[in-house]
C-alpha cells in the first residue's frame, strides 16, 4: 500500500535561500533511503514581505514497512542536521498519509 509522508515546514525568511538549497539536498538523500520513490516540493504563496514561507513535501514510499525502517534507522540523524544548520528558524510537522483508492 502507498504511502504519503508529509513534511510541512514554516521557514523564517532570512534564511529562506540558503534552506532552500539545504532542503533540495536533503530530499535527494532521503530519496535513497529504501522504499522511497519519489518526493515533490510545495511552496505556499505568501506575501512579498512574509516573515516566514511554507512548503510541504511529499515523500511516496512503497509501505509502510519502509517509513518504519526510516524512523528506526535515519529519521534521526536527518532531522538533527536541519535543526544543527537552522535550528529555532525553522519550524516541521509531519502527517502519515495512506493512498486509498475507490
Amino acid at each position: 500500500m502507498t504511502i504519503i509522508y508529509e513534511v510541512n515546514l514554516s521557514v523564517d525568511a532570512d534564511i529562506l535561500e540558503e534552506y532552500v538549497a539545504w532542503l533540495q539536498e536533503h530530499v535527494r538523500l532521503m530519496l535513497q533511503f529504501p522504499g522511497f520513490q519519489s518526493a515533490e516540493v510545495f511552496k505556499e504563496e505568501v506575501a512579498l514581505n512574509a516573515p516566514q514561507h511554507a512548503f510541504t513535501v511529499h515523500y511516496r514510499l512503497q509501505n509502510r514497512d519502509s517509513l518504519e525502517h526510516y524512523f528506526k534507522e535515519n529519521a534521526a540523524a536527518m532531522r538533527e542536521d536541519g535543526l544543527r544548520r537552522f535550528g529555532g528558524r525553522f519550524s516541521a510537522s509531519r502527517r502519515i498519509l495512506e493512498l486509498v483508492k475507490p
